[in-house]
C-alpha cells in the first residue's frame, strides 16, 4: 500500500464516524455555513497580493513534525500580512496532525479565501469544510474516479465553495476537467513515495485549459522558480513546508515576498 491508499482508507473510517456524530442536515444549521465564501480567482488576480497560497502544515507523513510550536492564528496572520492570495490549512489528524478546529480557528482571523486542504472521498466533507469555515476544497485526481470529481465538484459549487483540482500528470488532468472545477493545481510531489520534481509543473502548463487558474503545488522554495513559474503561464503557488519549517513561518514568507518584488 502507498500512504495515499492508507490515508484513503483512513478517511473512509473517518467519514463514516463523523457522519454518525454529526449529520449534513446538522452541518448546514451551523452559522458558518451560510456565509459567503471568497472568490479564489478574484484573490488570486488581485494587484497587490502576490498569488501565493501559503499552507499552515504541522506535520507530514515524509517529514514528521515540520512545527509544532507555531499556532494557526499567528502564522496565517502572518501570511495574510505578508500579501498570500489565499490560505491553506491542512484538516488531516492522523498523518498530518491537523484539525477542522484549525480551520475555523484560521477563519477568525483571516479576510482571504481559506481551503481545506483534505483527502476528500465524500460529499460530507465537503458539506464539513462549508459548515467549519473553508472558500475552497480540494479534490485530488488520484484518490478518485472521473464520476466522483464531477459530483463532489458539482455539490461544493452548489454551496458556494471554490473547486481546486489536484493532478500529478496528463492521464489525470484530461480524465478530470470539468466546468465546476475553478483551479487546477499540479502537484511536484508525488503521493505515492513523496518525491518532489518541478517538471510535473512545466510538462502540464500548457494542457491545463486556460479558463482554470494554474497553480503549482509543493516544492517551492526560491523566489526565482515562481518568476520562472509565473513566465510559463502559472498564476498561482502553493507553499507550505518552506515557510514552516522556520521559527516564525510568517516573517519567512514576509522576507520571501521582499525577494520575489525585487
Amino acid at each position: 500500500m502507498t500512504i495515499l491508499d492508507k490515508i484513503v482508507a483512513r478517511k473512509k473510517t473517518e467519514v463514516a464516524e463523523a457522519k454518525a456524530r454529526v449529520t449534513i442536515q446538522q452541518l448546514e444549521e451551523y452559522p458558518l455555513f451560510s456565509r459567503i465564501c471568497y472568490s479564489l480567482k478574484e484573490s488570486i488576480e488581485h494587484p497587490q497580493r502576490t498569488g501565493i497560497i501559503a499552507e499552515y502544515k504541522r506535520a507530514s507523513p515524509s517529514k514528521g513534525i515540520i512545527n509544532g510550536k507555531s499556532t494557526v492564528q499567528e502564522v496565517v496572520q502572518g501570511y495574510q500580512s505578508a500579501g498570500a492570495s489565499a490560505i491553506s490549512v491542512l484538516t488531516d489528524q492522523d498523518f498530518f496532525q491537523g484539525s477542522l478546529a484549525d480551520l475555523t480557528a484560521a477563519r477568525e482571523v483571516l479576510q482571504l479565501p481559506l481551503l481545506r486542504k483534505e483527502f476528500i472521498i465524500d460529499k460530507y466533507q465537503i458539506a464539513e469544510a462549508k459548515a467549519f469555515g473553508a472558500d475552497i476544497i480540494l479534490l485530488i485526481a488520484a484518490c478518485l474516479t472521473p464520476a466522483e470529481v464531477e459530483s463532489l465538484s458539482i455539490y461544493a459549487k452548489s454551496i458556494g465553495l471554490n473547486v481546486l483540482l489536484e493532478v500529478h500528470n496528463e492521464e489525470e488532468l484530461q480524465r478530470s476537467i470539468f466546468n465546476s472545477i475553478d483551479a487546477i493545481g499540479v502537484n511536484n510531489r508525488n503521493l505515492k513515495d513523496f518525491s518532489v520534481s518541478l517538471d510535473h509543473s512545466y510538462d502540464l502548463v500548457n494542457k491545463i485549459p486556460n479558463r482554470f487558474i494554474k497553480v503549482s503545488e509543493s516544492g517551492i522554495s526560491d523566489p526565482h522558480t515562481i518568476r520562472d513559474l509565473k513566465k510559463r503561464g502559472f498564476q498561482s503557488f502553493l507553499i507550505g513546508e518552506n515557510f514552516m519549517k522556520t521559527v516564525d513561518p510568517g516573517e519567512a514568507m514576509k522576507n520571501f515576498v521582499g525577494e520575489l518584488k525585487n
